[in-house]
């Protein structure tokens, strides 16, 4: 149960906030943001107020209920009308705890995606190609910017590796539960007998961060520049315009060689290195807190298995809830990701609920 304070005061908020958003009494620069706390306190108050009333609406039912002189009429409908409230308060107080929880900051921002190929040789690196073509359907149809940071392609006509930025509304808190292990069953071109093989590709989505967010000393790293090679170490540049970054405390490292200027290069590894700094620091500060519990549902542990997408069988399954989708085709399409993301959140939000 929600202590009755922390609504008040929650009620309490909503109304200053209104107050001073019709006055003008709120400086220019935090406008914008006091008016993003009005709208997401707007989204909850009804169900807080409701919440609040709850005791006194159910006393009230009783009385009738309890009446014997109440009339059969009255008293079914009394009774009806308890059994909503009831289900309504439920609902209620899920919504509310919900909206209490912890905000995850990261949530709200652009997010950099990272797939590599791993297991299966070059079947795993067509697999890696695949995923990536489905980020691109998904922000095609969700309208995001997609904006390709590097790119390692395979003989076979797959990815290596690939590294993007996208940029939208919320990325990161819709893309985040793709981290991890993705495996794929099916019969490569390549395979006479018709025998099905399993690889694999690895999905990272960082949170994408500006200077402003994670301040990195000049003092910290180590810049190294060198001449950028083509496939099969072919020289495709007659100057050292590839850069390898290093950040010492933590020893993570970015190299970038897509452009043929130095200075972009190394702007696009800050990129990446900002984000690998932030969400280190972050699985960090999560391990911290769940320390005493074990999470069904991870975003950041890329060793995971998180999901199988079986050709054979027309089938994808996402291994931390148990859901399988007969629409494999559909899915690689970006036609129903959303039914698989919107679960995970579901679920993820009970954990975080249960563990209250």
């Amino acid at each position: 149960m929600i202590p009755q304070k922390t609504i008040e005061e929650l009620i309490n908020k909503h109304s200053e906030l209104e107050k001073d958003l019709s006055l003008g009494k709120i400086d220019k620069k935090i406008f914008a943001e006091k008016s993003k706390e009005y709208s997401d306190l707007n989204d909850i108050i009804d169900d807080a107020k409701k919440y609040l009333s709850f005791k006194k609406d159910k006393s009230e039912l009783n009385k009738i209920i309890d009446d014997s002189n109440s009339d059969k009429e009255l008293l079914n409908m009394a009774k009806k009308e308890l059994e909503d409230l009831e289900i309504q308060y439920e609902k209620n107080e899920k919504k509310l705890k919900l909206f209490l929880l912890p905000k995850d900051e990261a949530d709200k921002k652009n997010a950099i995606i990272e797939i590599r190929a791993g297991t299966g040789g070059l079947e795993a690196s067509l697999f890696a190609g695949d995923l990536f073509k489905m980020y691109e359907k998904i922000s095609n149809k969700k309208k995001w910017n997609l904006e390709v940071i590097s790119i390692s392609r395979s003989d076979a006509g797959g990815l290596k590796e690939v590294i993007a930025s996208i940029k939208g509304s919320n990325i990161y808190s819709t893309l985040k539960y793709e981290s991890g292990v993705h495996r794929v069953q099916r019969v490569p071109d390549t395979e006479t007998q018709g025998r099905v093989h399993t690889s694999a590709a690895t999905v990272a989505v960082l949170p994408e961060v500006e200077e402003v967010d994670l301040k990195i000393n000049e003092s910290d790293l180590r810049i190294d520049v060198f001449r950028a090679g083509g496939p099969g170490g072919q020289s495709v540049n007659t100057t050292d315009s590839a850069v390898r970054i290093t950040h010492i405390p933590t020893g993570i490292s970015v190299s970038q060689q897509d452009e043929k200027s130095q200075h972009k290069n190394k702007a696009k590894g800050m990129k990446i290195l900002r984000a690998r700094i932030y969400e280190l620091e972050r699985m960090r500060i999560e391990k911290e807190r769940s320390a005493e519990r074990k999470n069904k549902i991870g975003t950041g542990d890329r060793s995971e298995r998180i999901r199988t997408y079986n050709f054979p069988q027309g089938r994808v399954t996402d291994h931390r809830i148990n859901l399988t989708l007969h629409k494999l085709d559909e899915f690689l399409e970006g036609e129903v990701f959303d039914e698989i993301i919107e679960t995970l959140t579901l679920h993820a939000q009970d954990e975080r609920l249960g563990n209250l």
